[in-house]
């Protein structure tokens, strides 16, 4: 099968006990109100849902895809300047689809990427110190124009720019990507006459990765964006079609509900058993969590919803995090992402025969080896009890990436409705921003300046 797929077998009833197990009737209990929610979310499709159809906008692809071709060799590094939704989609098609490598040894022709996600000044600084600005490509990347940190560091490599290359010659080194009208930045575009990508209304941050916010930076650095595109478009189809049972964006929305409503499990952990696949569980813990953690139902009622996105990585946290998983509190339910087929076979050679505890390996293959860990992980946490579902990817390659963004993009959308949240609004991130705005000075924050300034203890408590 050239899709990926979705075992629930060690979530049920019949492999851990009804106590921590979803029966067959709790989830077919769950059929109508799935379908229901499925077509509320796709009622919205081409309205103030656009980021489901973007995997169709081909012209907009072969726009990326021909500036991509135009500066092809001119730049020895490409920096993405955002954060959030503006950042994440980026590193996890990097890390998925290029080399572990490739920021140290680029391909031929290609450069490397940097994520500067964070406006830390020891990591901004550290850039500046070992990189030269006149070697590089800056991708600014915000919907709003407005983000703090963007634009800060906007107006930082900015500068450094048209230092070493002059008002003229500094604009080829800057593409942005922002609104198609409203914002700073769209207008920083219009007085400066840098080359432009658009963010679609209806396609907020943390669904932009299929778009221009995602694909440009992976076009840049030989990503074959095209792939990506047809597996998303080939997940929609799929979901658009398949009854319930064959659904495996509804059957994992219905899942996680379940999991956190039923269950009390109130932690999802991504557990991505590829070191590839490790940034898709950062870019699902921003969608799960700025989706669904919301104070309000979309009556207004205070009911504090939403799970606790966590991150792992097999085998690496098996010595860090399954002690807990496997014999502490029943608040967790994992998802393991796991490949088929590796691109590489390593074979294990012979050295000590004399010595059981490195014999056993001799003649094995590490993926042998990484596959019995991954299972073994599987069978203590199933024979503890603890509920664990399986994405199985036949490889890790562009189709099956962006088959898994967009299936999980769907599950999260009808998530909202099961949850009965808004899943496409982030009034605490706003708060976050309000709140920095004002202690930055920005004009029209100081009412609000004065708010923070006043509350809270009148002395600190420093131990």
């Amino acid at each position: 099968m050239d899709r990926i797929t979705l075992d629930l077998t060690n979530a049920t009833s019949d492999a851990i006990g009804p106590d921590h197990g979803i029966s067959s009737e709790e989830l077919a209990g769950l059929r109508d109100a799935a379908l229901k929610a499925q077509a509320a979310v796709e009622a919205r499709r081409g309205a103030d849902l656009r980021w489901m159809d973007l995997p169709y906008a081909h012209e907009v692809h072969d726009e990326v895809l021909d500036y991509a071709s135009s500066v092809a060799g001119r730049f020895k590094n490409v920096v993405v300047l955002g954060i959030g939704g503006s950042a994440l989609g980026n590193t996890a098609l990097h890390a998925a689809l290029s080399s572990p490598f490739h920021d140290l040894a680029p391909p031929a022709g290609w450069p490397r990427l940097f994520v500067l996600d964070n406006v830390d000044p020891d990591l901004v600084g550290e850039w500046l110190d070992h990189f030269d600005p006149a070697e590089t490509l800056f991708n600014v990347i915000s919907k709003s124009g407005g983000t703090a940190e963007t634009m800060s560091q906007f107006l930082l490599f900015r500068e450094r720019l048209v230092e070493v290359l002059g008002e003229e010659g500094h604009r080829e080194h800057l593409v942005v990507t922002t609104d198609a009208e409203k914002g700073i930045l769209r207008e920083i575009v219009q007085r400066e006459g840098y080359q432009s990508f658009v963010v679609p209304d209806g396609v907020g941050g943390r669904f932009s990765v299929l778009s221009p916010v995602g694909l440009l930076s992976s076009a840049l650095v030989g990503i074959d964006i095209k792939g990506v595109l047809a597996g998303a478009a080939s997940m929609d189809e799929h979901c658009k079609q398949a009854s319930f049972e064959e659904n495996p964006a509804l059957n994992y929305a219905c899942l996680q509900w379940l999991m956190q409503e039923k269950k009390a499990k109130n932690v999802a952990v991504t557990f991505s058993y590829s070191h590839r696949l490790r940034a898709l569980a950062d870019w699902y813990a921003q969608l799960l969590a700025e989706s669904i953690g919301k104070r309000t139902s979309r009556s207004g009622d205070d009911v504090h919803k939403g799970p606790t996105p966590v991150r792992a990585v097999g085998v690496t946290d098996q010595h860090s995090q399954v002690q807990l998983y496997v014999e502490g509190p029943f608040d967790k339910w994992f998802t393991l992402l796991s490949v088929t087929q590796p691109d590489h076979a390593v074979p294990l050679p012979s050295a000590y025969p004399d010595l059981e505890g490195a014999e056993y390996l001799a003649g094995r293959d590490l993926g042998e080896l990484f596959t019995a860990e991954r299972e073994g992980t599987k069978v203590a946490l199933t024979e503890a009890g603890r509920p664990n579902v399986s994405i199985v990817f036949p490889r890790v390659d562009a189709r099956s990436v962006g088959q898994y963004l967009m299936m999980m993009e769907l599950a999260v959308a009808v998530m909202g409705e099961l949850y009965d949240v808004d899943a496409f609004d982030q009034p605490g991130v706003e708060a976050g921003k309000i709140a920095a705005y004002a202690l930055m000075g920005r004009a029209g924050y100081e009412t609000r300046r004065g708010e923070i300034e006043g509350a809270g203890p009148t002395e600190r408590k420093t131990i």
